[in-house]
C-alpha cells in the first residue's frame, strides 16, 4: 500500500471513529428511534457523504456502535481476570473487574435501546445473544482454567454457571444504575454481589441423623408389660 492510500485509510478510520462518537452522544441524549442521519453528521462535523462512505444506514452505525462498546466490556472483564496467571484469586479479581468495568449511564441508555429492538426483531436479538455468549465465554474460560485458592461454589454448576451469574449480576446492577444514576453505589453493590457469588464459603455437608430408637423386645420376644394402673 502506497503512502497516499495509507493516508486515505487513516483518514477514513478517523472519520468512522468520529461518527461513532457523535452517534453515541446523540443516541444517548435522544434515543435511537428519534435520531436522524443529519443529526449524527452535524454532531460529528461531517456531510452526509462522509456518513455514507462508512455506513449504509443508521441501523448499521447503531450496530457498529453497540459492537464496539460490547467488545470493550468483554476485553475489560477478560483482562481483569487474566492478571493472576494460572491461578485466580477470586476476591482480588472481583476487585479489578468492578474497578475497570464500564458503568456508564449513557452507554446503558444506548444498550437499552438495543435491547428493546432485540425483543421485537429476531436479527437484532441474534446479535445481542452473540455478544452475551462471547462475554460469558470470556469469563467461563478464565474461571475454568483457574486453579486458585478459592473454589467456585458447587451450587453454580461449574465455570459456565458462574459466568452466567456474573452477567446476571451486571444486568441487575446496571438496571438500578439507569434509575438512580449512582455509579459509586453500583460499583460497590456489584462488588458485593460478585464476591458473594464467586467466593462464597463451601456449603457444609448435611448433618448425619442418629438412628431412630427402637424398642428392645423381652427375652420371650414379647413386649414387657408395664405396671397395672392403680396397682
Amino acid at each position: 500500500m502506497d503512502d497516499g492510500a495509507k493516508r486515505v485509510t487513516r483518514r477514513r478510520i478517523r472519520t468512522r471513529a468520529r461518527l461513532l462518537d457523535a452517534a453515541f452522544t446523540v443516541f444517548a441524549a435522544k434515543g435511537f428511534g428519534r435520531v436522524s442521519i443529519e443529526e449524527v453528521c452535524e454532531a460529528a462535523g461531517f456531510s452526509r457523504g462522509a456518513f455514507y462512505s462508512n455506513f449504509a444506514t443508521l441501523d448499521e452505525l447503531f450496530f457498529a456502535l453497540y459492537q464496539e462498546r460490547a467488545d470493550l466490556i468483554a476485553r475489560q472483564v477478560a483482562d481483569a481476570l487474566a492478571q493472576d496467571g494460572p491461578g485466580l484469586d477470586v476476591t482480588a479479581a472481583v476487585d479489578r473487574v468492578t474497578e475497570v468495568l464500564l458503568l456508564d449511564v449513557d452507554w446503558l441508555l444506548v444498550k437499552t435501546d438495543f435491547l428493546v429492538r432485540a425483543a421485537r426483531e429476531p436479527a437484532v436479538a441474534r446479535s445481542l445473544l452473540d455478544h452475551r455468549a462471547r462475554l460469558r465465554r470470556a469469563v467461563a474460560d478464565r474461571l475454568a482454567r483457574a486453579q486458585g485458592p478459592t473454589p467456585l461454589p458447587a451450587v453454580l454448576g461449574g465455570a459456565e454457571g458462574a459466568a452466567r451469574a456474573v452477567v446476571a449480576a451486571y444486568d441487575g446492577v446496571t438496571t438500578q444504575l439507569l434509575l438512580d444514576k449512582d455509579v459509586d453505589a453500583a460499583r460497590a453493590w456489584l462488588k458485593q454481589l460478585l464476591t458473594a457469588l464467586l467466593a462464597a464459603p463451601p456449603t457444609p455437608p448435611p448433618a448425619t441423623r442418629a438412628p431412630a430408637h427402637t424398642h428392645t423386645p423381652s427375652a420371650h420376644g414379647r413386649r414387657t408389660p408395664g405396671p397395672t394402673p392403680g396397682a
